[in-house]
Order: C-alpha cells, then sequence, then structure tokens
C-alpha cells in the first residue's frame, strides 16, 4: 500500500534533521530513524490509521538520545533494595497517601466494589507512579516511543506502543501535544503504556473522553480495573513481613519456590510479629531482597499481579509495603541494611558470566540482577559452604571472584577487581 506523498517526504525527509535539542546531529543515525519512521507509518496505514493522523504524529517525531541513556539505566536493576525501597516508602509518601485515601474515599469505595481492589493499594500505586499526580513526566510520548522502536534492543514491543499511541491519536482520545509522560512512553497518573490505555481506560466522568492525565476519577477507576484485569484477587493481601527460623533453609528464598502456606508454618515461619502463619494451601513463596541479614517477606497471588504492571520484584515488593503503610501499618520490624551493595549492570553481567564459568547457569548474561541469576549464586552459596540467601553483596561476589581465579585463573578478568 502506497501512503500519500505528504507523509513519505514529512517522514522520510523531515526526519533527517528532527534531533534532541542539546545533541549533534548524526547522519547516519538520522538515515536510520528515518527510515524507521517510514516503516512505522507504512504499519500504521496497513491498519487502517488515518492518513491526516500518521502525517501529524510521525511527521513530528524526534530522536531522543536521552531516552536511550536512561533506557540503559533503570533503577530497577541499578538500585539496591535498602536504596530503592527508602526512597519510595518515605513518611511523607504514606502521609500524603493517607490524605489522599480520605479525601476521594468515596472514588475509592466505588473502585473497590466495581474491581475488588481497595483504594490503599490503588493509591501506593498512585504514589510510586506519579507522585499522586504532582509529576506526569515531560517527556513527549510519541518521540519516547519512536526513538526506542527505532532501537534495536525491544523495537518490536515499542513499535506495537507507538500504533497504539497512533490509535488514540485517532479515536480523539488524546492529542500528541498533550500526550506527554515517561522517557518509556507511559502516560497520566499511573502511567499506562499507549496499548495498556487501549485496553484499560474508561470515562468515569462521562465527559466523552478517557482522561487519564486531567480526570482523578478516570485515572483511578482505570487503575482499578487494569489491576483486575491482571488477576487480582479481592480479599487476599500481596504478602507481608516474617520472621525466619534460625535453622531456615535459604535456598527456599527464591521467587520460582513456591509452597502452601501451611507448609510454610510448620516449617516454624511466623508473621513479623511472631504469630503463626494460617494453615492455609495458599500458595505462598518466601523473598529476601536484601539477603539475610535483612527483611523476609511471604508474598501471594496478588503479587504476582502486581508484577504484571511492573515485573520488578522490588517495585512488587514497595507497593505491597507502603499499601501497608497507607492502610496503617507500621515501619519494617526488621530494617534493611544500609550497607546494602548498589550494583551496576557491568558488575552483574560479570557475576552472571563467573557464575557460569563455575557451572551454575544464571540464564541469560544480561547484566540484570533477576530470579535466574539469584538462583545461580544460592546454588554457589550452598555448594562452597555459605548462607544461600542468593544476594549479590560484597561477601558473596568475592568469594565468587576469589572462586573462579581458582578454577580459571588465566582467564582475562571480567571487573577491575577480580583480577587473578
Amino acid at each position: 500500500m502506497t501512503l500519500p506523498l505528504s507523509i513519505r517526504l514529512i517522514v522520510a525527509v523531515g526526519s533527517l534533521v528532527l534531533f534532541t535539542a542539546g545533541h549533534a546531529t548524526d547522519a547516519r543515525q538520522a538515515q536510520r530513524y528515518a527510515a524507521c519512521k517510514a516503516r512505522l507509518a507504512v504499519e500504521a496505514d496497513e491498519v487502517g490509521i488515518a492518513s491526516s493522523t500518521i502525517e501529524r504524529v510521525l511527521g513530528s517525531a524526534r530522536h531522543s538520545v536521552r531516552v536511550l541513556e536512561l533506557d540503559r539505566a533503570q533503577p530497577e536493576f541499578t538500585s539496591s533494595f535498602a536504596e530503592y525501597y527508602s526512597q519510595r516508602v518515605s513518611a511523607a509518601r504514606v502521609v500524603r497517601g493517607r490524605e489522599m485515601l480520605a479525601k476521594h474515599a468515596l472514588l475509592f469505595d466505588r473502585v473497590r466494589q466495581a474491581s475488588g481492589v481497595p483504594g490503599h493499594y490503588i493509591a501506593a500505586f498512585w504514589a510510586l507512579e506519579t507522585n499522586f499526580g504532582s509529576y506526569l513526566g515531560k517527556m513527549s510520548v510519541v518521540d519516547s516511543l519512536t526513538t526506542l522502536a527505532c532501537d534495536e534492543r525491544r523495537s518490536d514491543f515499542f513499535t506495537r506502543e507507538v500504533i497504539s499511541a497512533l490509535r488514540i491519536v485517532d479515536a480523539g482520545d488524546s492529542t500528541p501535544e498533550e500526550m506527554v509522560g515517561s522517557w518509556a512512553g507511559a502516560m497520566g497518573n499511573f502511567q499506562f503504556m499507549p496499548s495498556a490505555y487501549l485496553a484499560h481506560a474508561v470515562d468515569a466522568d462521562g465527559d466523552g473522553r478517557r482522561d487519564l492525565w486531567r480526570s482523578i476519577e478516570d485515572a483511578v477507576h482505570s487503575a482499578g480495573g487494569y489491576l483486575q484485569q491482571l488477576g487480582w484477587e479481592s480479599g487476599l493481601r500481596w504478602g507481608r513481613e516474617i520472621s525466619l527460623p534460625a535453622a531456615f533453609d535459604y535456598g527456599l528464598a527464591n521467587i520460582s519456590q513456591s509452597q502452601p502456606l501451611r507448609a510454610w508454618r510448620e516449617m516454624g515461619l511466623t508473621d513479623a510479629h511472631g504469630n503463626l502463619l494460617p494453615a492455609l494451601d495458599l500458595p505462598a513463596r518466601v523473598l529476601v531482597p536484601a539477603g539475610h541479614e535483612g527483611p523476609a517477606f511471604i508474598v501471594y497471588t496478588n503479587f504476582d499481579t502486581i508484577m504484571g504492571w511492573n515485573r520488578s520484584e522490588f517495585y512488587a515488593l514497595t507497593v505491597g509495603r507502603l499499601a501497608d503503610r497507607i492502610a496503617g501499618a507500621g515501619r519494617l520490624h526488621r530494617p534493611i541494611p544500609a550497607s546494602d551493595l548498589r550494583l551496576s549492570r557491568d558488575r552483574v553481567l560479570a557475576l552472571q558470566r563467573d557464575l557460569d564459568m563455575l557451572g551454575h547457569d544464571p540464564g541469560e548474561a544480561d547484566g540484570i540482577a533477576g530470579p535466574a541469576t539469584r538462583a545461580a549464586l544460592s546454588r554457589f552459596q550452598q555448594a562452597s559452604g555459605l548462607i544461600p540467601d542468593g544476594h549479590p553483596d560484597r561477601a558473596a561476589i568475592k568469594a565468587v571472584q576469589d572462586a573462579t581465579c581458582q578454577t580459571q585463573p588465566h582467564a582475562p578478568p571480567r571487573t577491575p577487581e577480580r583480577a587473578c
């Protein structure tokens, strides 16, 4: 299908000089971006998006180097749990959350009745995503999405999001100018990606638009409906802080190690106050995000629902705990060690390669200390007589480095710290 000449000219020629202010123009990158936008225009045309919308949106889209920089340094993967949690579950945020829960009590109650999601959970998402709407982002969603769609790392995913954004404009729900948000293209009070907007945004206030930026009623109803569709189980909490017995096998503290709650109870696990856990067949898992010296949590299926919103375990734990605090719970009974290590991607990548060399498969070597990497580290710790909590602290990383040097003394150093 041939695009109108006006679109082809704007997309293929205009793109050559449209770059984020402050960065020098690179001719080859400009050509790649122009070609990519032409591809996006063809795909949009093939699914029936109006030519005027394609011309309006893609014709003015600009490449953003800053978006790519931020994409390579996401805080979920570089911050320690201590740093991540303390920045987000602050006393001021808890107070503000309680204020917002009271201010919008009738709205939150209506959403709970419709979706089954209690208001303190939605308030926690609202806090983490935009600090209760005080910061909705200031980057062009169109610029962010096209930049990421034209980057090889996650091109397919963001291409779909570009098409979704075009559909939103085509339907008259928003304009390219109004669509501002995060560097990754998330937008509105709850930072919906365009595909989530199309699937879950609702016009709750009846003004004829699904406005997730200015209508709190639209935004809160949309968030509740989204969580319901992700699988939220009404009447079930996300999880809770627990206390582990002295002889606990930390090899079991892994997102993949699910056992009935009654089985954890029989092992001697209690809640943070020392009370026995309920004798239920509810599937549950134990997590120790800061290692054996930090707090422990037991999580249920609604934890998985939270992770359906954001795949970071740190994020899901923080949402759950912030929701509890907004609902009246106190601070953690066992504080997070302040010495918890902040990991760079390069350091995690080196750890993954060393673990693989030692025969403990960490999955894809991607620089992300996810469940597979922690499970591999736990197996190494178990084999080495260490506490197998899978937590990449300084001692664990040094033990892996020392073991690698013993088995592969002539291997090239992974980091400046590991030179055999």
